[in-house]
């Protein structure tokens, strides 16, 4: 196709589209800009309603690095490790909770725990 047959073709809409503009400057190649910036064109932009619709709205970590926080372990491992934690840095959810690097003053090792097996210190 050479550029006469694409430029005289209607733009196909896909149903349930919607359409946004934006400012978009014209600058001539070889020339030189004007002293007012240059021509102001609009250009038509058509997004599918089904990208701008499905944004996922994304939820913050509950807790800071810094924070102290306690912590309750689950019975299947060690009972005796629940107990006041410092937060060092914020991971990755694993699926459907936020997970943490937390360390405790009396431990030379640092334990990853979920959100949920985590509390505000009071």
């Amino acid at each position: 196709m050479n550029k006469r047959s694409v430029k005289g073709r209607a733009v196909r809409e896909p149903a349930g589209a919607r359409v946004r503009k934006a400012a978009v400057s014209r600058r001539t190649p070889g020339k030189a800009e004007p002293k007012n910036g240059g021509a102001i064109a609009a250009i038509t932009v058509t997004v599918p309603s089904q990208i701008a619709v499905r944004t996922p709205l994304l939820r913050a970590h509950k807790f800071r690095v810094g924070q102290t926080v306690l912590y309750t372990s689950s019975p299947i491992s060690r009972p005796g490790a629940s107990g006041t934690y410092k937060v060092v840095k914020l991971l990755p959810s694993d699926g459907d909770d936020y997970q943490y690097r937390i360390k405790n003053p009396g431990e030379a090792f640092e334990r990853v725990a979920k959100e949920s097996q985590l509390e505000h210190d009071h």
